[in-house]
């Protein structure tokens, strides 16, 4: 890893080459995982990506990290709020130094979260869609304190964003899923969501979705 990099990650070069700067696509771990974790789904994505997978900054234990803490108080997620706006800026600035260490395109930044994962993703999606071409958020929910400070309307007008949930999570239980297509649905965004009877993981039928979601953006702008 680069010395200059802000966080802990693992890439993954592109395995199809296409002339000019390749599309990155960062991942996002949920709570108490590593970047290890989605890094495996790297094989099953579109080749043209460069694929870097990133350590969240708080440690929990051994193996274990966190974009903030969070904790649940009558089957409610409670977080730390502070340490979410810090994720959410060190990620911003994360994305710079991986175009400028990697090479890769900074008008083909895309985030691919699960969980605690998806959230930062909606996070940067919602108040920073400058930096992004695209977001897949899986089993995951829009924080409430990221509402007051989202981004213009029109900053948003067209920003592709997919947002997949089981109907079966016992984590994040499906009415956040809907609860964001919901929140989602209001603004002009290009929101595709989908439902799987499935708990809070991923899925082949989820991944498959993704997978052909993500082709579709990069098919799109060639």
């Amino acid at each position: 890893m680069p010395p200059s990099l802000s966080l802990v990650h693992l890439s993954s070069e592109p395995a199809d080459s296409e002339p000019g700067p390749p599309p990155l696509l960062l991942l996002l771990h949920g709570v108490g995982s590593h970047e290890a974790d989605l890094f495996g789904l790297a094989p099953h994505l579109d080749g043209r990506f460069l694929v870097v997978s990133a350590r969240a900054p708080n440690t929990l234990g051994p193996g274990s990290y966190a974009w903030f803490h969070v904790e649940f108080v009558a089957g409610a997620p409670s977080i730390n709020p502070e340490e979410a706006e810090i994720s959410r800026v060190v990620l911003l600035r994360f994305i710079d130094e991986l175009v400028a260490a990697y090479g890769a395109d900074p008008m083909r930044v895309f985030l691919m979260g699960f969980s605690q994962g998806a959230i930062m993703s909606l996070s940067l999606a919602l108040t920073r869609p400058d930096k992004l071409a695209g977001v897949v958020a899986m089993s995951g929910r829009i924080l409430p304190e990221i509402l007051p400070v989202m981004a213009a309307p029109d900053a948003l007008t067209g920003l592709p964003i997919l947002v997949v949930h089981g109907t079966a999570d016992n984590v994040l239980p499906i009415h956040y899923g809907r609860a964001s297509r919901e929140r989602l649905a209001t603004l002009p965004v290009a929101l595709t969501y989908r439902e799987y009877a499935m708990g809070h993981h991923v899925s082949q039928e989820s991944l498959a979705d993704v997978t052909a979601w993500l082709k579709e953006r990069l098919d799109n702008e060639q």
